[in-house]
């Protein structure tokens, strides 16, 4: 058989390909300078910026800074069994980890290895640790409720799904309870969570995984785990592991998801410290030019998206640890400006017994009111208002001038709602319960009860409730909706217990 020459330098180019296929065609670079998990690379001309390197023995790296003559890269993993002059690979893929639901209940690290014992991740999927936040277009108005299970959060400061709230606060406040109580709030709910601790002591890390596990909420979450004794490196690149792996759920799932970035002080701290090793000119407080773009990059992936991308949802819970109540330092002030709201935590309430110790004055949710269901828009809409003039009132008060009978039952009346709004740790209740305790507070059904057995009777109310008419808090939670003549049943069964009740507490007030 004859083949005509078309045929023939067909077959060859056909062998070429294959044998090029066959080929690891990579650019090798080496190593002149290395330490801290910086490296600094010589030979790596067509190298991105975001571009995955490979180093010695397994350990991986991304490249930081673009310099004449030269790369800066940082280093992910034991950056210590990297030499100075050996060989690194660019890979010609941007930095990546391995996603899907292998990940659920696992405690891994920045790469998406588990540090929890178990089994390695074989995960299907890869995804980009950094990826473009979705445009105008691709978003809906944030409208559903993202239940914390906290009544003075879900009262005052509501916050829906694909909004990003701040949860700022001085240290050894309550930010991480908000947060833990919000994922184990998540339970039956359809959500799934990702809690990312950044620069956290091991034995905290450790605190946190075994209070999710003991309230079964690791089935359905995921903890990056970047410690204090890790490198700036892994700190630096935790909280956009995380993102992308709820991205993964929200856009190829279309499902709700939820991300706490536990803290992003640390955060800063870490890629500061990267910063200045890459010899980056420091700006205010020493930080680089480039820090608020470093936080705004990561929360403006946050969304809720349109329909036609599925309504899958990104809700963002970022922690900020202030020094004795500075909002008005760098880093606060920087991720106020890209969130929508923050919860305030004051540590002199805090110390006062009042917890989750919320300032109503400072903190704010600039879109979560209209993620609020109807029932608890009807009653708490003055309550923020009703709080702070209360606050206020009370430091008149205490200066010991006498106050006219109104302004007395107003102290009274806030006395009794700030007893009512306490609620203790990892006890989150469901939306029907917060807006029955509320409206007893609120409507006035507590004013002739001492204010020491308010939060005793409202708890002995409530279980009796579940007991006698579980259907007044199934159709709240089932309606979002509070009819008069439900009221007008709660009313009932409050000045009925009421009248039964044995108020054994003192009457003193509560400052």
């Amino acid at each position: 058989m004859k083949l005509d020459v078309g045929e023939i330098s067909g077959i060859i180019k056909q062998e070429i390909s294959r044998y090029k296929n066959k080929l690891d065609v990579s650019k090798v670079g080496r190593i002149v300078e290395v330490g801290d998990g910086i490296a600094r690379i010589y030979g790596l001309d067509d190298v991105m910026a975001g571009e995955m390197l490979q180093f010695e023995n397994d350990v991986i790296g991304e490249v930081f800074n673009l310099e004449e003559d030269s790369v800066g890269a940082v280093m992910y993993g034991d950056y210590t069994k990297v030499r100075e002059g050996s060989d690194v690979r660019s890979t010609g893929r941007l930095m990546s980890i391995p996603v899907g639901d292998e990940l659920l209940g696992r405690v891994v690290n920045p790469l998406c290895e588990p540090v929890d014992g178990g089994p390695t991740i074989q995960a299907k999927t890869r995804r980009l640790i950094e990826s473009d936040a979705p445009g105008i277009a691709h978003r809906q108005p944030v409208k559903q409720p993202l239940q914390t299970g906290l009544k003075s959060i879900d009262s005052m400061i509501p916050i829906g799904r694909g909004q990003r709230e701040l949860i700022i606060g001085d240290r050894k406040t309550g930010k991480t309870a908000i947060a833990l109580d919000t994922i184990i709030n998540q339970k039956d709910k359809n959500v799934i969570c990702v809690y990312i601790a950044i620069g956290q002591k091991e034995s905290t890390i450790a605190e946190v995984i075994e209070t999710l596990r003991r309230h079964g909420a690791m089935d359905y979450t995921t903890v990056f785990v970047a410690a204090a004794a890790d490198s700036a490196p892994m700190q630096y690149i935790a909280p956009y592991a995380g993102c992308a792996l709820a991205e993964y759920f929200m856009y190829e799932k279309h499902r709700d998801t939820l991300c706490v970035y536990d803290d992003l002080s640390k955060h800063a701290v870490a890629y500061r410290q990267l910063s200045l090793l890459l010899r980056r000119p420091p700006g205010r407080e020493a930080y680089p030019g480039d820090v608020f773009y470093l936080h705004s990059r990561l929360l403006e992936r946050s969304a809720k998206l349109s329909d036609a991308l599925g309504a899958g949802s990104l809700t963002a819970l970022p922690i900020v640890e202030t020094l004795e109540g500075q909002v008005s330092a760098y880093i606060p002030t920087n991720v106020i400006s890209i969130t929508d709201g923050q919860i305030y935590l004051q540590k002199d309430l805090f110390h006062a017994g009042v917890r989750p110790a919320v300032d109503v004055g400072i903190s704010v949710s600039r879109v979560g009111g209209n993620a609020q269901v109807e029932a608890m828009k009807k009653i708490a809409s003055r309550l923020r208002l009703d709080l702070a003039s209360y606050r206020e009132l009370q430091n008149f008060a205490r200066l010991g001038v006498e106050l006219d009978p109104a302004a007395q039952a107003q102290l009274d009346r806030g006395s009794r709602m700030v007893e009512l709004l306490k609620q203790l740790q990892f006890a989150p209740m469901s939306i029907g319960e917060q807006v029955i305790t509320i409206f007893a507070g609120s409507s006035g059904l507590l004013d002739d009860v001492p204010i020491g057995a308010v939060a005793a009777f409202m708890g002995d109310f409530l279980k009796s409730l579940a007991q006698d008419n579980p259907e007044y808090i199934g159709q709240i939670n089932k309606t979002g909706k509070l009819p008069d003549e439900l009221a007008e049943k709660i009313t009932v069964a409050i000045k009925n217990l009421k009248s039964t009740h044995d108020f054994a507490v003192s009457k003193e007030g509560v400052e």
